[in-house]
């Protein structure tokens, strides 16, 4: 494992769509890694691949109840809303309140390549939208509201 480097907003990476993952080899579960310990060495609860570079469709999470790795996530299912604070580790020294659901579910892939989805609600939930939504090039502080 290794630490990367957390890209800073302004760097054009973390306004581009990410590409779909289409295998998962040894090169991907080290990203995984480095992306699991870069998290939790920034002491953030989650981290998308545009977040250290690398646009492809992977996010770790860890809320703390330990690690989630979500491969080619989409949210499949949404309901109720929130409004909370949110930072992000590419955003260092602002936040701001953003609306969100409040349940989420989520279909991704694993690291063994096996389909599962998981539901979260409260701060899994919004961590979930802030983290897919870097996979897209959005940031939260597009979504502040004034």
């Amino acid at each position: 494992m290794a630490l990367r480097e957390i890209v800073q907003i302004g760097e054009p990476v973390l306004r581009k769509k990410s590409k779909v993952v289409e295998k998962i080899d040894d090169k991907l579960i080290q990203l995984l890694d480095d992306m699991a310990e870069t998290m939790y060495q920034a002491d953030g609860v989650g981290l998308a691949a545009p977040q250290v570079g690398v646009l492809k469709r992977v996010v770790v999470i860890d809320i703390g109840d330990g690690i989630i790795e979500l491969i080619n996530p989409e949210i499949i299912e949404t309901s109720g809303e929130q409004i909370g604070d949110e930072g992000c580790l590419s955003v260092l020294g602002e936040s701001g309140e953003v609306r969100r659901p409040y349940v989420v579910k989520v279909r991704a892939f694993n690291r063994k390549g096996q389909l599962f989805e998981i539901e979260g609600e409260e701060l899994l939930a919004r961590a979930f939208c802030h983290e897919i939504d870097h996979l897209e090039g959005v940031l939260f502080v597009d979504k502040i509201e004034k």
